[in-house]
Order: C-alpha cells, then structure tokens, then sequence
C-alpha cells in the first residue's frame, strides 16, 4: 500500500482563498487532477472518503492532485454559491495547478455528487484529457447538468442502488450521448464498502482514455 501523504495549500479564487489539498503523484508525473467535493449544505468537503479514494488513485497513475475546498466551505473564504460561482473556483484551482506542474500535460477534472454537477460546467471551458465523474448529481438541480463535453473522454461511475442520485437520473443523462456508465454493483450513494473496487476500476480504465491518440 502506497503512502498518500498531504499537504494544505491555498489557492487564490475569484472571491478569496480556496483551502486545497494536494496529494503528489505516487509515479512518474503525467498529469495534473482537480477532484471536487460533494454538496457541502451535506456536510461536503475535500475529506469526504470518495473524493479521497480517487485522489489516491489519479496519485497513483502519476497526477498532481488538488481537492479544493470550493467557495464558502471548511475554512475556504466566500459563499456557498450553488454550483455557478463554484466553477469558477475549480477552473481557478485548475489554472494554480498547471502553472505549478507545466511539464505534467494531461489534465483530468473529476467531481464527486455536487462535485460532479460543478465538473460538468468547468469542463466546458477547460477541456480535460478525462473528465472523472461519481455519482454526480444530475436531475437534482434547476440549472441543469449540461452533457458532457466529449462523451468518449468521460468516466462515469455510479452505485446501483444510490438512494440520493437515482440511477436512472444517470441514465437518462447519459443515453441521448451513447455514455456507457460504469454500474457499481450494489453500491450507496456514497460507496460504502465498495471504495477500494471504486479505487481499482479508475485505474484500471482511465489509463485507456488517456492512451487515446488525440481527435
């Protein structure tokens, strides 16, 4: 078992500081990661246990990781905007990241539940190399998610029997772009007992996408 050790760094957003954790790549650097927290009106943060888990494997396939604390939550300053001021947020973090590691190319943005929904919009101004979705919230607010930029650079997982997200929100996003998604047999919401066969399938299938000669 690798040794994940963090650090604390604070990030300039557009209305404050950002407190971010970074995770250093656990192999040769390829990349860069943002991975963003679930709803924090749930108590979401950047310690949630599915955020972490996908931390330490992009960690372990070589990426930078940063887990911010979006706008107006832990000690990051601001308020908690309902995912519009949060992607400018993430795409901040993105920028502070790339300018840290401009030799690490490849970018991945990922999103837990609430996180997923704030992905979803920074995608389309940041165009990842893969964009890393769990479980995330679709069907759950006004705005809704927009489809994902490129469905074949996107990863999808989601529990079959999430009692927040229903999976058929996810389907039903996800058929009219022919996304297959990634069905955790029996999972929760939150991946309870399955986050080391989370941890596993993203490393085992992100590697593929990021293999894929440019389009």
């Amino acid at each position: 078992m690798l040794n994940h050790k963090q650090t604390l760094v604070w990030i300039k957003g557009p209305v404050g500081q950002l407190e971010t954790l970074y995770y250093p790549p656990q192999s040769p650097a390829c990349g860069v990661a943002v991975i963003n927290h679930p709803n924090p009106l749930q108590g979401g943060l950047n310690t949630n246990k599915v955020v972490q888990i996908a931390a330490k494997a992009l960690a372990d396939l070589g990426f930078h990781c940063y887990l911010p604390n979006l706008r107006g939550v832990g000690h990051s300053e601001g308020q908690h905007d309902y995912g519009r001021g949060e992607v400018a947020d993430c795409l901040a973090v993105i920028d502070f990241a790339r300018q840290q590691h401009p030799d690490a190319a490849q970018l991945v943005l990922s999103g837990f539940s609430f996180g997923g929904y704030v992905a979803l919009f920074a995608a389309r101004t940041c165009r990842p190399d893969v964009l890393l979705l769990m479980a995330p919230a679709l069907g759950k607010y006004k705005i809704a998610a927009p489809e994902a930029y490129d469905p074949a650079n996107t990863l999808v997982f989601h529990g079959e029997k999430d009692e927040i997200i229903p999976l058929h929100n996810a389907l039903d996003w996800a058929t009219p772009q022919e996304l297959p998604i990634m069905v955790v047999p029996a999972a929760s919401h939150f991946f309870h007992g399955k986050l080391m066969v989370l941890k596993q399938w993203i490393e085992r299938l992100l590697p593929a996408l990021l293999a894929k000669p440019p389009r």
